[in-house]
């Protein structure tokens, strides 16, 4: 295959790359054998790869802190943003999220569905976890008032880690919703968010049920 035409180093950016690196992807089925080859075939240099980038799976991984970073931007310019709570902001940036992850939906499941190793996917979103954990605990707010400084910092962690597993948890759903404009994406992320606030903050029970029939409603009667 004739390479393309080589584009001037200082032309070529990450997103060059990235947009290069997601149609191979989407087109073939399948990532580059080598960066070798995937950079002749687009007209830069190998070297010019690794200025920015490790691997491909360092690339994947970037992708979505990427993903991450656009929704904080999308966000903190507005003014209603800044005067949300905690968990309000939390709500928003998983709207906010997912409207990005939808538009780029074919790269995102191919990356998260890619070979034969779940593991080896998960580990994709460890700069996302970092990121996301970082941003939970700034954002939300503790729901106790501790004097131990051990103890506060584990309510801190535990807040984290319950965040964390929250957003995969609607990950999870977006990943396998087949609803129009993924539209149940949205309720899910509506219930969830509000069992989670009235668990931490208020009484539980209502919201936790309410959540509960609609996982049941969507996993065994569709």
């Amino acid at each position: 295959m004739a390479t393309k035409k080589i584009i001037p180093r200082e032309q070529l950016t990450k997103a060059d790359i990235i947009d290069k690196y997601s149609d191979y992807c989407l087109m073939h089925g399948f990532k580059p054998a080598t960066v070798y080859k995937f950079a002749k075939e687009n007209g830069f240099e190998e070297a010019d790869f690794y200025k920015f980038f490790a691997s491909f799976d360092s690339l994947e991984r970037f992708y979505f802190v990427e993903m991450f970073n656009h929704a904080l931007e999308t966000l903190e310019p507005s003014p209603t943003y800044a005067d949300f709570g905690g968990v309000e902001k939390l709500s928003a940036f998983y709207f906010t999220f997912f409207e990005i992850a939808t538009a780029n939906r074919s790269f995102v499941v191919y990356s998260l569905n890619e070979g034969s190793s779940k593991l080896d996917n998960i580990r994709k979103l460890k700069e996302l976890r970092a990121e996301f954990g970082k941003y939970a605990q700034a954002v939300l707010d503790k729901p106790f008032e501790l004097k131990n400084q051990k103890a506060d910092k584990f309510q801190g962690d535990a807040l984290r880690e319950a965040a964390w597993l929250q957003f995969l948890s609607i990950f999870k759903f977006w990943l396998q919703d087949t609803s129009p404009g993924f539209e149940k994406t949205d309720i899910f992320i509506e219930k969830s968010v509000k069992a989670s606030n009235d668990l931490v903050y208020n009484s539980p029970l209502g919201s936790l049920f309410d959540l509960g029939k609609f996982i049941f409603k969507e996993k065994f009667t569709a």
